[in-house]
């Protein structure tokens, strides 16, 4: 595949090999080892870049980047954040001032999230760093340097043009043009954000012969707020999140510990819901509020209640060369909560993920919509918990009794994450939770102090 980039300022361009990451080619290819392989898996972040496009500047994680998701884009590793002439930039003198490598292994990184955060004038820089671990020096002077760098000129140097490009062939530009080459070719994977299927690359080391990357396709980037809000399948996680912050919030504050920084600038809401995981913490968010799902296959479309779309593990409604092309949203749902319950606060897999959609008009129950990941083979609505809800007084006697209807909706296993009576205890007791949160008490763990 013929992809064209900028990589440090200078233009490359490549037949790249559809599967190969960035990671492999920048310390195979080109000899670039400052960009560090740690996980393998976008966990840790030693292998951030900085990665810009229409959108701007982005740290992604090098190691689940595909060559061909580059075309048309900028690259600065850590050997292109320094200057031509060795000047350096704010965050790496910040780091030096305040002590804030040790060992050294995770530092690449770390300057390649800095510097992506400082071209954004971002000051949130615990969620800027979320995904880059340091088991040697600890946070506290990465983020005092973060902190110093904050005011400091972006360098001019950094200031790459987008290179001119011609369209890709296996990047299509439009809806048509992938739904007509996908129902053709059935057996072939779709790419999006690859934050999932690098993995099938990196750990299951799976061939992957036909291809196809979405990332051009501008339907499927698209957002259309009216009476509802309308998704495209591959707006990324990042974008979601600035969405869900303005309509709706707990839904972001959910979002906010979807993966990581990287994770997000990569990950798009259709490949969240295509995989289809019985864990995504997206669908049991969408299914409490309602959301339809649309997909498509050749010239003909289809929508479901996003809730029908998940049959049973690993397998969803969607047939041979079908894809899903975005899921529509109501543009407010001011009683739903979204509660993630996992060993790690930040970038970590949900053992149980709880959303709740509750109407209470005049003291009693008119509407339910409960939903969980995590508790089944498939995101999955309570509904035994909700009818016996629908219709009673919204009162602490009517959520200890309808509580226990969680063991009629959900049979949960037992893994390395939870047991299962962790799992339905865990369940009963978001329930309290949200009733609580309904009647103004502090639940969050960012809020609550002794």
């Amino acid at each position: 595949m013929d992809v064209t980039f900028l990589l440090n300022g200078e233009t490359v361009q490549i037949d790249a090999v559809p599967t190969q990451t960035l990671l492999d080619w920048l310390r195979v290819e080109r000899g670039l080892n400052g960009t560090k392989e740690g996980c393998n898996e976008g966990d840790c972040g030693a292998c951030s870049v900085i990665v810009r496009d229409e959108g701007g500047d982005k740290a992604l994680n090098a190691c689940i980047l595909f060559m061909p998701q580059l075309h048309g884009k900028t690259v600065r590793t850590v050997e292109g954040i320094s200057g031509p002439d060795g000047q350096l930039h704010p965050v790496q003198e910040a780091m030096i001032t305040h002590h804030g490598s040790q060992c050294g292994f995770c530092t690449p990184g770390f300057i390649a999230s800095m510097a992506a955060g400082h071209a954004q004038g971002r000051t949130d820089h615990d969620d800027v760093l979320a995904g880059n671990l340091c088991r040697c020096t600890g946070y506290a002077p990465i983020i005092r340097a973060a902190k110093a760098a904050e005011a400091q000129p972006v360098p001019t140097w950094l200031n790459d043009p987008l290179p001119a490009v011609t369209p890709a062939p296996y990047a299509p530009q439009s809806l048509d043009e992938l739904a007509s080459w996908y129902a053709a070719n059935p057996d072939a994977t779709l790419i999006a954000g690859a934050t999932d299927v690098g993995l099938w690359v990196t750990k299951q080391l799976r061939d992957l012969p036909d291809v196809a990357f979405l990332n051009r396709c501008a339907e499927l980037r698209a957002v259309d707020i009216a009476d509802d809000i309308h998704i495209g399948a591959a707006v990324t996680m990042t974008e979601v999140l600035a969405l869900a912050r303005t309509h709706h919030p707990h839904w972001a504050d959910m979002i906010r510990r979807y993966g990581s920084e990287q994770v997000r600038n990569a990950a798009t809401i259709g490949g969240n819901i295509a995989n289809g995981s019985p864990i995504g913490d997206n669908p049991p968010a969408l299914i409490a509020m309602g959301a339809t799902l649309h997909l498509r296959h050749g010239d003909t479309t289809r929508d479901m209640p996003i809730e029908d779309f998940f049959i049973a593990y690993g397998n969803q409604d969607r047939a041979a060369g079908e894809l899903v092309t975005g899921v529509t949203i109501p543009k407010s749902a001011p009683d739903l909560r979204c509660y993630k319950i996992s060993k790690r606060f930040d970038q970590d897999i949900s053992a149980v993920c709880g959303c709740f959609n509750i109407t209470v008009s005049g003291g009693t129950v008119t509407a339910a919509r409960i939903a969980f990941g995590g508790m089944a083979g498939t995101p999955h609505r309570a509904t035994h918990v909700e009818t016996a809800l629908i219709g009673q007084p919204w009162t602490q006697a009517t959520i200890d009794a309808a509580a226990s209807a969680f063991a009629q909706d959900y049979t949960p296993m037992s893994d390395m994450r939870a047991s299962a009576a962790y799992r339905l205890e865990i369940a009963q007791n978001l329930l309290r939770r949200y009733f609580a949160d309904s009647n103004g008490q502090a639940t969050n763990v960012l809020e609550v102090t002794p």
